[in-house]
């Protein structure tokens, strides 16, 4: 009798833990928390520091911590490929109109008007990105997003509820003005990052804010001659982890997800700015800021969800 062999099938290549999806989940993660941070610091700094100011060197710091971090990974090469003259063009844009005008009109911003009322003009920004990405990115209008931005923003505004502070319309324009200058950025950059990485994007676009900022300079040198220590540290913090990091994290997201979902879960900033807050400013949340946290989390769940596209 002959042998017969029998072949048996290869086992299955076990998935790696870390899939894409979950990498940029992650990537969300720790741009939020970071960016809740820069609520936290910021609120510390704001009484040293001037709002342009404090925006060119926290862009500064970042500039130079992505720059140490680009010729450390790739050498001489620190562009693998070079950006076209449309994509440095988009980049400028940003630099100009995210990291240097949304910074400076929202650290001035928050000088007029209380921290709650800020949180939700500039919340603002995660649904005019909704409806800029379905008009001019193709992503639509999904419902589960239009239907949960709308309960996130509702939760925001019950957290302004909770704060003390007088109403300046000053305040309330710069806040505006941030919120449409975040969109803006937000939008141009996912046009860039279908050609450009997001480490290059986001340390190109450091450099052209910081370039932008730099007629702030000798003001900073004053203010920073009377600032204290912990004012200059946290600056610093500023620039190297809600700037540097924060802004590469959410630049890898954006490349892995629709721009509409992706602002949506910024919702969540204000509700892990006030968890911060109390944990390392000792400041209570009232029942407001609960509620409305809750009511934000409830809302970036449903944007989350897959539904219809409404074109």
């Amino acid at each position: 009798m002959d042998d017969v062999t029998q072949t048996l099938p290869a086992p299955a290549a076990t998935p790696p833990f870390l899939t894409e999806s979950r990498k940029a989940a992650l990537a969300v993660a720790v741009t939020v928390v970071l960016w809740a941070s820069a609520f936290v610091a910021i609120r510390d700094v704001g009484h040293t520091l001037s709002a342009a100011p404090l925006a060119l060197i926290r862009l500064a710091v970042a500039s130079a911590a992505l720059t140490a971090i680009v010729v450390a990974t790739r050498g001489r090469r620190v562009v693998p490929v070079p950006p076209s003259r449309r994509s440095l063009a988009l980049i400028a844009a940003c630099g100009v109109l995210w990291l240097a005008g949304y910074t400076v009109a929202l650290n001035a911003g928050e000088q007029h008007v209380d921290a709650g009322t800020a949180a939700l003009l500039v919340n603002v920004a995660p649904l005019l990105i909704a409806f800029g990405a379905g008009l001019f990115l193709g992503e639509g209008f999904p419902r589960a997003l239009i239907a949960g931005s709308a309960v996130a923003l509702s939760g925001v505004a019950v957290i302004s509820l909770g704060s003390s502070g007088d109403r300046d319309w000053l305040g309330v324009a710069l806040c505006l003005l941030a919120a449409v200058l975040f969109s803006a950025g937000a939008l141009i950059q996912k046009v860039v990052l279908r050609a450009v990485d997001g480490l290059t994007m986001t340390w190109l676009a450091c450099l052209v804010g910081t370039a932008v900022l730099l007629p702030w300079t000798p003001q900073l040198v004053s203010e920073l001659a009377d600032a204290s220590a912990g004012a200059i540290l946290a600056s610093v913090y500023l620039g190297l982890f809600p700037t540097a990091i924060g802004f590469t994290t959410w630049a890898y997201a954006l490349k892995r997800m629709d721009a509409g979902r992706l602002s949506a879960t910024t919702y969540v900033v204000p509700t892990v700015s006030v968890l911060l807050s109390w944990a390392l400013l000792s400041e209570v949340p009232t029942a407001f800021g609960l509620v409305g946290g809750a009511i934000s989390l409830a809302g970036v769940a449903i944007s989350r969800r897959r539904s219809g596209r409404v074109r």
